[in-house]
């Protein structure tokens, strides 16, 4: 279904003659640069494995000789959902030289037992 363009501008709240202007003049310079600059963005992110965020990518542009603002590339990335992966530092959660007392193994993979509830086991992991 179409709607007029009375009821499309009233929805919108614009008038008549600045959606019949918009629709002559065409698009802006830019909304043109900002097509540009988008496309650079993303082969840079991509070369970058996904990793640079609007700080590197701004510092990558001006090496290219574009003059570009990093709020502007912050806001062009967030509109495109290209935000960088974060690695992590690497963190061991297992103390294997530790001075506690170790439970035997009294098991030792025998789980045959001859009658109920005679071995209980878990696992923690």
């Amino acid at each position: 279904m179409r709607f007029p363009v009375e009821m499309m501008c009233k929805i919108l709240k614009v008038s008549k003659s600045g959606y019949y202007h918009w629709l002559q003049s065409g698009p802006s310079k830019l909304w043109l640069e900002n097509q540009k600059v988008t496309a650079l963005i993303k082969s840079i992110f991509k070369d970058s494995f996904q990793s640079y965020g609007s700080p590197r990518i701004k510092t990558e542009l001006e090496t290219l000789g574009y003059k570009i603002s990093k709020p502007r590339v912050a806001r062009i990335m967030s509109a495109n959902y290209l935000f960088a992966k974060r690695k992590r530092k690497f963190k061991a959660t297992t103390d294997s030289k530790h001075n506690y007392p170790i439970a035997p193994n009294l098991l030792n993979q025998n789980f045959e037992v001859s009658r109920q509830n005679q071995v209980w086991v878990s696992d923690i992991t």
